[in-house]
């Protein structure tokens, strides 16, 4: 699961001026069909996230090497990207809980960037409080370099004291801290030569080189609040929500379109929903639609998939038979 990027009572609501955002929030169009319509279809990677009584045996033990072989086979599938969260480092009276492992996303993508050609990969979720903007900037503008412009950036505002205590950063005020860090990411991803003035964050006179190879990087919000789809619909592209059923998201969804903000995005957002419960296409493919359909429903422009698996094969068969419970 993400990086938590609401819970813990985040203390500020998003403000200022909407996003600008580009023409496009996402490069590569989607080949999975659903009920006769594209639809962008994205994974709730294996292996890279460890949570309690909540993941198959067979990840206890497994490889980069297996990830590449889920990988190669969701990019030859058409699946529109993979995931992986952030957490630094767990306290150990907190991992019973939060998990313990969780593999660094800059690392992993870079590596399965090398063994891929479309797919996109996305941070679920970077905690923006534990990074300055400009080293976000410089550490995924390279990685988007290297992956040929697939980055998503999804970000968080992190609710894990502990952990912003053992890095020695700001837990009370990380909400507006939040909201300066991604209009400063807005104005320095994609430029070698950034400027930006804001309450916590300001620098000019810098070269940023490599930058991110795509003009506006998505930046995704994680969270499972309505503070968190406002800061979304105020500051970034997309919401990707977790821990929430089809019906809250729906019902949070609805009331966001009435808002002001989401009249004023020059761009529509993109509302990436996840699955609680998992799919297991093979055996239930009616099960597996109606889940992605509720879905849908509630507002989905994509879905974060997870599935039932037993080991890395049966992995790779469950999205086989996801791309053909949905055609």
């Amino acid at each position: 699961m993400a990086a938590e990027g609401e819970q813990g009572g985040d203390p500020d609501s998003a403000s200022g001026p909407v996003a600008a955002t580009g023409a496009r929030v996402w490069a590569a169009e989607p080949t999975v069909t659903f009920e006769g319509r594209p639809l962008r279809l994205g994974l709730t990677t294996p292996v890279l996230t460890m949570l309690p009584d909540n993941h198959a045996s067979w990840e206890i033990d497994a490889t980069i090497a297996d990830v590449a072989e889920i990988a190669k086979a969701a990019d030859r599938l058409g699946y529109s990207h993979l995931s992986c969260s952030e957490h630094v480092i767990i306290p150990t009276d907190v991992a019973p809980v939060r998990g313990s492992r969780y593999w660094d996303p800059l690392a992993t993508f870079g590596y399965l960037s090398a063994v891929t050609t479309r797919i996109h990969f996305a941070t679920n979720v970077l905690v923006l409080g534990y990074h300055h903007p400009l080293e976000i900037a410089k550490r995924y503008g390279t990685l988007d370099q290297v992956a040929g412009g697939r980055v998503i950036l999804g970000l968080g505002v992190g609710s894990l004291r502990e952990e912003f205590d053992l890095l020695g950063v700001p837990f009370e005020d990380r909400g507006a801290r939040a909201d300066d860090a991604l209009r400063a990411l807005r104005a320095g991803l994609s430029t070698q030569r950034p400027e930006y003035a804001g309450t916590y964050y300001t620098f000019s006179d810098v070269v940023l080189d490599p930058c991110a190879r795509q003009p506006s990087v998505p930046l995704w919000i994680g969270g499972r609040t309505a503070r968190s789809l406002r800061r979304a619909v105020e500051l970034g592209d997309g919401w990707v929500p977790f821990g929430l059923g089809a019906g809250d998201m729906g019902a949070m969804i609805a009331k966001a379109r009435q808002s002001a903000a989401w009249a004023a995005r020059p761009q529509p957002i993109e509302l990436v929903l996840q699955n609680n419960r998992p799919a297991d296409p093979a055996a239930d493919p009616e099960g597996a639609r109606h889940i992605v359909s509720r879905l849908v429903e509630a507002g989905a422009t994509a879905v974060q998939l997870r599935i039932i698996h037993h080991s890395v094969s049966h992995y790779v068969e469950q999205l086989e038979a996801m791309v053909s419970a949905l055609a």
